[in-house]
């Protein structure tokens, strides 16, 4: 899908204080959990650090409270101004809340998502930190759906790009202050 991207564009994590932080999420029960801790510097958000739990491989699922341990041991004290979940996670959202966090359901406009995240890549305004081993391996995995009538990412290998393109919407949002974004994603013949 961000066929355009590879690891080289990957930077380490900046040394120094950052300006905002935010945690993103794509919650899954027996489907990976991945979260993602950005950090704001200079108009630029980069994934500094992610938690990702895979609840088939680990043969146990996690409750809400223990993802949202999770999401706190991500988070390392810093003072988060913003957690955008994954708008299907209705307990998961209200275990945050209840531990005083401010939780945005996401945008989960598919292609739009994915036409913003794509457009921030390419403008440096989301840069993916080498750390983030997992988001850096699904973003070489994600694909579109093959012989699909319309474009549709397969739905495998997209926890990480849920959780950033959660993201990325949410900015989008916020930056237009109207929830419109322009940007473009164009699909190679494979």
């Amino acid at each position: 899908v961000y066929d355009f991207f590879d690891e080289s564009w990957a930077r380490p994590v900046p040394v120094g204080g950052m300006e905002r932080w935010c945690i993103s999420c794509d919650y899954g029960t027996v489907n990976p959990t991945s979260l993602g801790l950005w950090g704001l510097r200079g108009g630029v958000w980069y994934r500094v650090s992610e938690s990702y739990y895979d609840a088939r491989a680990e043969g146990r699922q996690r409750t809400d409270g223990e993802h949202a341990d999770a999401l706190e041991r991500l988070a390392g004290g810093r003072p988060i101004w913003k957690v955008v979940a994954d708008p299907s996670a209705a307990s998961f959202i209200e275990a945050l809340r209840r531990t005083g966090l401010r939780v945005q359901k996401a945008d989960n406009d598919v292609l739009w998502g994915i036409r913003v995240t794509a457009g921030m890549l390419k403008e440096k305004k989301l840069i993916l930190c080498s750390n983030c081993a997992d988001c850096l391996r699904e973003m070489e995995l994600y694909c579109w759906e093959e012989g699909a009538v319309r474009d549709v990412p397969r739905k495998e290998h997209d926890h990480a790009m849920d959780e950033m393109r959660y993201f990325a919407a949410y900015l989008a949002q916020q930056e237009r202050g109207d929830g419109f974004y322009a940007a473009a994603v164009v699909r190679r013949a494979g």
